[in-house]
């Protein structure tokens, strides 16, 4: 039976291994894998009055067909700064705009490109599964402390490392399995 300061060791572990996902998650969408995903442009920011903001904050942003995306500023005095923005965002784009929308067209990706893409999202998986490692190692070292000065029973601190091991396996899995759908997402042409 586990005490309620393993749990909250527990707790902690799963958390940060939790955000370490999600991070990369959110990151792997944001790669540009030759189809249309308004997802490409979470990292762009627009001056907008003096201040940096983020495009989806400024204007609207849809994919109208899987090579399109079109982008339609809340204000018409934008379209300058945001056909800046996308160029300065260094994400392959050229914008043109007819006065009222901004359209983009994805360009398809080639063989280098999507090799690229490929090793980074491999890298960015494991630095994933590294903080998870991480979190792991933490908690085992807070169970030990805790069994040694707060007189944690060993056989919890056991049952609560197995725990912690079941997670870190789940969510080493989990990643390895976003990190490949993506790989396969990429090399589809």
């Amino acid at each position: 039976m586990l005490t309620d300061k393993a749990k909250e060791i527990i707790g902690a572990a799963t958390s940060k291994m939790e955000d370490a996902f999600n991070f990369l998650e959110s990151d792997l969408k944001n790669y540009r894998v030759g189809k249309a995903n308004p997802a490409i442009f979470n990292s762009v920011s627009v001056n907008y009055y003096g201040t940096m903001t983020p495009l989806a904050q400024v204007a609207s942003i849809t994919a109208p067909d899987a090579r399109t995306l079109a982008i339609q500023p809340w204000e018409k005095s934008l379209i300058p700064a945001i056909e800046k923005a996308i160029i300065d965002g260094n994400l392959g784009f050229t914008p043109q705009n007819n006065g009222e929308v901004i359209r983009c067209t994805v360009p398809a990706l080639t063989e280098e490109r999507r090799k690229e893409l490929i090793k980074k999202a491999k890298a960015a998986g494991e630095s994933s599964k590294t903080v998870v490692r991480n979190a792991r190692r933490d908690a085992n070292d807070a169970l030990k402390k805790a069994q040694k000065n707060d007189g944690m029973p060993e056989d919890v601190q056991k049952e609560a490392e197995a725990e912690i091991q079941k997670l870190t396996d789940a969510k080493v899995t989990a990643i390895d399995s976003i990190v490949s759908a993506k790989e396969k997402e990429i090399m589809t042409v």
